[in-house]
């Protein structure tokens, strides 16, 4: 649904350019909400009669890309025009899959924020804009982080790696937090796509058997978890109840 409102306005309109986060959906970064509304600008920044429902920015256009046949905003344009205009969570969340994609630099999105400062909106996100992380790998480990921040529990460390006594790699773990008592707390958060199928499902319950030893503890949500804040507030009552305190060690590396 997203791909197809995202590529409805340049195909109503010859000659224009998607924008915005019709622009990002088609560059293939994630996160956007479910509905998009299709948008598109003419590179003179004139208007036009916008006789289907697709919205016609009148901004002009000094450069945009080809994505598969069709004219994009760039992704630090389009981020831009887009974050100014989203909730926290769906900003961040496209942010981060920018980043996590290399479909742009930290530098780039530096530049897609200064850029931002001229749309409408765009002073309740200048704090948003730092919040973005590369390693998030789903939208819903973005929500996920983000209401732990929130409730004042950020995570000591994200894709902890984890590795076994005879330093063979085991697995790659979303959210982390290192315990007093030794023990690390270990989140993962699973989407719907790379963990459907049957052989998703038992490599993920194989993974799981390698990473639960006594020496953490580990916690399994959906998306759907992550976006209505219960991994938060779960982790929020089991870090307090172990005297976990934010700022403490966190290594990239674990030994389970």
């Amino acid at each position: 649904m997203r791909l197809r409102a995202a590529a409805l306005g340049v195909l109503a309109h010859p000659g224009a350019v998607a924008t915005g986060l019709c622009a990002l959906v088609l560059h293939g970064v994630q996160g956007a909400p479910a509905r998009v509304r299709p948008e598109v600008a003419f590179p003179d920044g004139s208007s036009r009669e916008a006789w289907t429902p697709v919205r016609i920015r009148r901004i002009p256009l000094r450069r945009w890309v080809l994505v598969d046949g069709l004219r994009c905003a760039t992704v630090v344009d389009a981020l831009a025009q887009s974050i100014p205009e989203l909730d926290r969570r769906h900003a961040v969340a496209v942010m981060d899959s920018a980043l996590h994609r290399k479909l742009l630099t930290t530098a780039e999105l530096d530049r897609a924020h200064d850029y931002a400062r001229w749309h409408a909106g765009v002073a309740r996100t200048h704090g948003w804009w730092a919040e973005a992380d590369a390693r998030a790998e789903s939208p819903a480990e973005t929500w996920a982080r983000l209401s732990c921040v929130d409730a004042g529990v950020p995570p000591d460390m994200l894709q902890l790696k984890a590795f076994d006594r005879r330093g063979r790699f085991v697995a790659r773990v979303d959210l982390a937090w290192f315990l007093p008592d030794g023990r690390v707390l270990l989140v993962e958060i699973d989407g719907i796509d790379p963990h459907s199928t049957p052989e998703a499902l038992f490599e993920d319950r194989r993974r799981q058997n390698r990473i639960v030893t006594d020496r953490t503890v580990v916690r399994r949500y959906t998306g759907a978890d992550a976006w209505a804040g219960t991994v938060a507030h779960e982790m929020a009552e089991i870090l307090r109840s172990t005297g976990w305190r934010p700022g403490g060690p966190a290594p990239e590396t674990f030994t389970v």
